[in-house]
């Protein structure tokens, strides 16, 4: 049961800065400079392909996208329904 939790813990914290990385790839988005920067390149690699999911589904409306907010709530979702009903679901058993 101890592992678990520590699992738990562990996909909980990598969601909780993976929803950060986000957030702060979407404000570089607004000063293209600081997006061309190294920085900037490291975090589009690693959260592009998740916001891409989003984007082809969510269109841009009036020069804004909305994908990111969709996407940190799928985020969202995921941390605090989903991976808590697997983890309560698997500790019945343990």
């Amino acid at each position: 049961m101890q592992a678990l939790l520590v699992i738990y813990q562990i996909v909980n914290t990598v969601i909780y800065i993976y929803s950060l990385l986000i957030v702060i790839y979407t404000l570089l988005t607004w000063v293209p400079r600081l997006l061309n920067s190294t920085i900037g390149r490291i975090l589009a690699k690693i959260v592009e392909p998740y916001l891409s999911w989003f984007e082809r589904i969510i269109p841009p409306i009036a020069g804004i996208s909305f994908a990111p907010v969709v996407a940190l709530l799928v985020l969202y979702l995921i941390n605090n329904y989903a991976l808590r009903g697997i983890i309560l679901f698997l500790m019945r058993f343990v």
